[in-house]
């Protein structure tokens, strides 16, 4: 008895090969001579060795090379070789790669001998291919070469042919290639031969196209339109593009191709989207690094025209004090940006920093501030002399020198926001 998979592979390829060969003009003797040839054709000691002729026709490959050029396969130095590779360590890194993806090795060559590799593909009841079968020699195997008849070693040389490799690499100029250049061997380089791994590609394409359009989703997506609940949701996926291969006659290109219509989806491929840096980290200085006297011109030359000014009541000293808190304000802002930072960006934090600002700025040290006040004082002074030096940088030899007023002011207005500091 022939394992179920083959009784079942013949008998769908005897009803195509009658539904093309049977007309309804022939009579009932025509009919049975058709019926005849038909299994005749498909018999065994018929079918077995003319496919043993055929199946080094085509080849199978994890990695076909048509993929690069529908040429690529034969060239002035021969066919270029065959490549299985096989998988790799399993993973849980949640990438779709060898390894962590189990697929059947893909095959190209003549399309007329693709019923050799469906025929040798076919999954058994014990959960094994007949190529495995062949390949390891089993009961299954041996029988199905003496119901065929003629020498056993001839077919099954003939049948693995399918997935012969030569000693011998060769290449293809219609494949992309790469000079890698090899470690430690001066000038030495490795010619790479790029391929794409066809079984990925479309194990790829089945998943993207059952997050897409399976039942469960089409009918969560219906609800999202009628806006009625959903206990779970449903993912998309942006920025598709399909690619082609092989044009009207996919089959050419490989079997999985041929089998997909020669259509696979790529994934959006663009560099990442950075945002601009809108706060220099410090390495040095907090007030040299980061809080620039030009980003306060406008509060700096307000600052002067009410130094200037003739008159010294009550609105003048309160519109003082207004830009004083001005300056603050955006000492305070970059704080905060300097400290989101250095907690989003750990690496970047410079050893360089004066102590107390270590403490004022390091996202770990914040219970640290509360427990001294000396960094705090550190911080004021500092802060007093950068406001002094920066509007005097903004107004050049306009600047008047600052008097005790407006110190003590600068000390009355920092000390009122010391908590904000923290």
């Amino acid at each position: 008895m022939l394992d179920p998979a083959i009784e079942q592979f013949f008998a769908e390829r005897k009803e195509a090969w009658l539904k093309k060969n049977l007309k309804a003009s022939m009579s009932d003797q025509e009919v049975r001579e058709k019926e005849q040839e038909c299994e005749e054709v498909f018999s065994l000691k018929n079918w077995l060795p003319n496919a043993a002729k055929r199946a080094g026709q085509i080849s199978m490959a994890t990695h076909p090379c048509t993929f690069s050029h529908p040429s690529a396969r034969k060239n002035k130095n021969g066919y270029a070789s065959s490549i299985i590779a096989q998988g790799g360590e399993r993973s849980p890194d949640g990438f779709l790669r060898s390894g962590n993806l189990q697929v059947e090795p893909d095959a190209l060559g003549n399309a007329a001998a693709l019923d050799v590799y469906k025929f040798l593909t076919l999954d058994l009841q014990d959960g094994m291919t007949l190529l495995q079968h062949i390949q390891r020699d089993t009961d299954i195997a041996l029988n199905l070469y003496e119901k065929a008849g003629g020498d056993s070693e001839a077919l099954k040389a003939g049948l693995l042919a399918m997935v012969a490799t030569n000693d011998e690499a060769v290449t293809s100029s219609k494949i992309k290639q790469v000079y890698f250049p090899v470690k430690d061997e001066g000038s030495e380089y490795h010619l790479l031969s790029i391929l794409s791994h066809s079984g990925h590609l479309f194990e790829m394409r089945r998943r993207l196209d059952q997050l897409r359009f399976s039942e469960e989703v089409k009918a969560k997506r219906e609800l999202r339109r009628q806006n009625q609940y959903s206990e779970t949701g449903y993912q998309e996926i942006y920025n598709l593009t399909t690619i082609g291969f092989g044009g009207t006659k996919p089959q050419n290109i490989s079997v999985l191709n041929n089998q997909n219509a020669g259509k696979a989806h790529l994934l959006l491929s663009l560099p990442p989207e950075l945002s601009p840096r809108t706060t220099r980290q410090p390495t040095r200085n907090f007030f040299g690094d980061t809080l620039y006297p030009n980003q306060l011109q406008e509060t700096f030359q307000a600052f002067h025209r009410l130094l200037t000014t003739d008159y010294n009541n009550m609105p003048i000293r309160k519109g003082r004090d207004y830009r004083i808190q001005e300056y603050l304000d955006q000492l305070i802002l970059k704080m905060w940006q300097v400290r989101k930072a250095f907690e989003e960006q750990p690496h970047s934090r410079s050893e360089s920093l004066p102590g107390y600002q270590k403490v004022w700025l390091f996202p770990e040290r914040e219970a640290e501030r509360s427990e001294s006040t000396q960094w705090l004082n550190e911080l004021v002074n500092e802060a007093t002399r950068h406001f002094i030096n920066s509007y005097r940088k903004v107004m050049g030899k306009a600047a008047v020198p600052l008097g005790d007023d407006e110190l003590e002011a600068f000390s009355r207005i920092i000390e009122q926001s010391k908590e904000a500091l923290l």
